[in-house]
């Protein structure tokens, strides 16, 4: 992809229930089927949707627009989000999730436990997209909306739901109403939230980890946590920290590979693979230290990725170097958030294997280190 191309913003699965919901509303009112609906978005904004199929049945009306997600295509990208409207008997709006749209069932998230996983942006879109269909057509009844995403169970199982408690479909999310591609405030903003979840069912120790495989192994180190104890942070290493310790977390657990934990040791917080090369004079005098031979010693410093120096020392037998690696990541982390947080590493290889580990307890509190 060319430099100077700009990438296509998408819209969120609220902005896409907003339009499904309006077409449908005006639908119902007017008795005339709808093909697009112009809703404002939330950082002000007005956007046309394609209403991809839009059907009066007597009393209801529903309409349905296919997710855009635009250049980041996530889960969600190209589903279907419909909206089935009705008249209440009572006054106001009445929103639910039907099938494909997850419930609330653990604390901590922005809607209450019980409700359709349909978030406080989108919800208030929805009212106010209502208000004005009524308004606009001198009408004032109660209304009926319920969003749902066919097929959304399935697609819920490549999201983090689950582990969140939002059980049974996807969310309705989107604070701006647009996608903005590889959005890393997304990312960050999914990370809060699983800390959020993982606080109020009262962890204090949590597990953070790089990705699926290095979580994978995590779970196997630390069987005795729960299961929204286990936070995939990606590359945004410092920016979690910092969440664990402002949510007041006791222990974290780092679980991670060579690669990004050979950064890490050094104090490099953000790990994508371009953001720093992995510092191999760094590893060479790890080795050093770990009383590797001098012929080792060159071979790290000539070392083409950290996995390889991992498989060196292995074949070496110099496990001492992973401690002192584990401890050098422990000391950063500290150094990153300032202390006053308990703080534990360990490196696996791709295989599952660890390789070393290292705890540092810089928290006020005493710590259950069972399991460690």
């Amino acid at each position: 992809m060319g430099a100077n191309k700009t990438l296509r913003e998408g819209y969120t699965t609220g902005s896409c229930a907003t339009a499904a919901t309006k077409a449908a509303l005006t639908a119902l009112v007017t008795g005339q089927v709808q093909t697009e609906a112009t809703i404002r978005l939330p950082i002000g904004r007005v956007v046309t949707f394609a209403v991809e199929s839009c059907v009066i049945h007597g009393a209801t009306a529903t309409a349905a627009v296919v997710k855009d997600g635009g250049d980041d295509p996530d889960a969600t990208h190209g589903a279907r989000i419909v909206a089935t409207v009705s008249w209440a008997p009572e006054p106001g709006v009445h929103l639910d999730g039907g099938e494909g749209v997850g419930r609330v069932t653990k604390p901590g998230l922005p809607v209450p436990v019980g409700e359709a996983a349909i978030n406080p942006v989108p919800r208030k879109m929805i009212h106010e997209a209502v208000n004005e269909v009524l308004a606009q057509h001198g009408v004032d009844r109660g209304v009926n909306v319920v969003i749902s995403v066919p097929g959304g169970e399935e697609i819920a199982k490549k999201t983090l739901n689950a582990r969140l408690g939002i059980i049974g479909g996807i969310s309705i999310l989107g604070t701006r109403g647009i996608v903005v591609p590889f959005s890393t405030a997304a990312y960050r903003a999914s990370i809060v939230q699983a800390l959020q979840v993982a606080k109020a069912n009262g962890c204090r120790h949590v597990v953070i980890t790089t990705g699926g495989r290095s979580e994978k192994y995590a779970m196997q180190e630390y069987p005795h946590l729960p299961e929204e104890a286990f936070i995939e942070m990606g590359d945004f290493v410092g920016f979690t920290l910092k969440q664990c310790k402002r949510l007041g977390m006791e222990m974290v657990s780092m679980v991670g590979m060579m690669g990004k934990f050979s950064k890490v040791a050094q104090g490099v917080m953000m790990v994508h693979s371009k953001s720093a090369p992995v510092d191999f004079g760094f590893l060479a005098a790890l080795a050093r230290q770990a009383g590797a031979s001098k012929e080792l010693v060159d071979a790290v410093r000539g070392a083409n990725t950290a996995a390889q120096v991992g498989d060196m020392m292995q074949e070496a037998g110099c496990t001492k170097f992973f401690e002192l690696l584990c401890e050098a990541c422990c000391q950063a982390a500290l150094n990153e958030v300032g202390g006053g947080l308990n703080v534990a590493v360990s490196i696996y290889t791709m295989n599952g294997q660890r390789l070393g580990k290292a705890v540092l307890l810089d928290g006020d509190d005493e710590v259950d280190r069972s399991g460690s």
